[in-house]
């Protein structure tokens, strides 16, 4: 089988968890015998054309050289630059595979100009991520997402808490979406000799010696939950005054910085920003407790890293998290949007380290057993199979 697979970040463009989803499942369909070609945005320093493994290559084009004036203009000419890498190669294709709205107009095109069936996966949703629709843009974006599931034969979402979302919000019917959890690759995270040998030097630059250092992955936006940790530092540091908080991840308005100053523990925070994938797994490496208190997650793949690193995780309650993270056995669930609650597991998990160790190493098992690449590769090539017609009637280009 021959995919066109389209998605605006790809690494070493990394915005959030998409990216490396689709990096881990292109990788695992070319090892199955798949021939994927990636379609996504221009990356400094990265090639025009990679090929990566032998059944996958990727196109990096953004579009015209013309100055967009705002983030739309920039996904419509994003678009024009995914098709203008697909089309000399529609007519080799079987398939077109696109991930979420930023590229549903390419994906739209290639399906109904090339005639080719269309997959989608979706991987959260503008109403979700917003509790809602409150303004003109996410208006548009939702409208853009409820076409491309329109349009799609098949969707695949992560979750069955995703399954409702887009069967609720997206008026999808139940026969055309497809749950296909997401994966990680350990060996990813697994750190070097090196690394390893110099893991106290760098811890240093973190924390103290005596600081139990607990650590938060992920955009700093409400969704994913930083203002409900920021309330719950106080709570914490006053059961356990010895604990550094290291955020990793951004971009942030700055709204951060100033509710940890008015509640006085801004000296107790470490803000890192964006950092390397070398670096993260040495982040987790150095980390007591990962906590993820998200108030909207679709899945949960940083909770999904953080369990196959062996660290103790406190996650909220919603969505994909609630299946991922199994409270007392793989990990304490809180309850999301309550600083109270987060404080508790924050401060349980630091307290009985025994307990919580012994919870980490469960959930590094049952990630190493199923959360693994090549079984979510098998279940979207039979999804494909499915959209295609390949076992029964071929749909014709003709």
């Amino acid at each position: 089988m021959r995919v066109l697979m389209l998605s605006w970040e790809y690494p070493p463009k990394l915005v959030g968890g998409l990216a490396r989803h689709v990096y881990e499942l292109s990788q695992a369909l070319s090892d199955q015998g798949v021939t994927v070609q990636v379609m996504t945005a221009e990356a400094p320093g990265a090639p025009a054309r990679e090929q990566v493994a032998r059944g996958l290559r990727v196109y990096r084009n953004s579009g015209p050289e013309v100055a967009a004036n705002d983030f739309l203009t920039q996904i419509h000419q994003l678009n024009f630059g995914l098709l203008e890498a697909a089309v000399p190669l529609a007519a080799a294709a079987d398939l077109v595979h696109a991930h979420d709205w930023l590229v549903a107009f390419a994906a739209r095109t290639l399906k109904r100009a090339c005639r080719l069936p269309l997959v989608a996966t979706i991987h959260a949703t503008e109403y979700g991520r917003n509790g809602g629709l409150h303004t003109d843009l996410q208006r548009y974006i939702h409208s853009a997402e409820w076409m491309l599931g329109y349009e799609a034969a098949r969707v695949i979402v992560c979750s069955e808490f995703m399954r409702q979302e887009v069967q609720r919000v997206l008026t999808l019917p139940k026969d055309k979406v497809r749950v296909i959890g997401n994966g990680i690759n350990p060996e990813r995270l697994a750190l070097p000799a090196a690394a390893r040998a110099g893991l106290a030097a760098f811890r240093a630059t973190l924390a103290a010696e005596h600081e139990q250092i607990v650590l938060f992955v992920g955009r700093m936006v409400r969704e994913k939950g930083i203002e409900t940790l920021v309330e719950a530092m106080p709570r914490v540091l006053a059961a356990v005054p010895t604990v550094r908080f290291v955020l990793v991840g951004g971009p942030h308005d700055g709204g951060t910085v100033e509710r940890a100053a008015r509640l006085g523990v801004a000296d107790r925070v470490r803000y890192m920003g964006f950092v390397p994938e070398q670096d993260l797994a040495k982040h987790y490496a150095c980390a007591q407790v990962a906590v993820f208190p998200s108030h909207y997650e679709p899945f949960g793949i940083v909770a999904l890293e953080a369990m196959a690193t062996g660290v103790p995780v406190v996650s909220s309650d919603v969505g994909g998290l609630a299946a991922v993270v199994e409270h007392e056995v793989t990990g304490l669930t809180t309850y999301a949007g309550n600083a109270e609650s987060l404080a508790w597991g924050i401060t349980r998990a630091l307290a009985d380290r025994p307990a919580a160790l012994a919870r980490a190493r469960r959930a590094r098992r049952r990630v190493a057993t199923r959360y693994s690449w090549p079984q979510i590769a098998r279940q979207t090539t039979a999804t494909y199979q499915e959209a295609s017609g390949l076992g029964g009637e071929r749909r014709s280009k003709q």
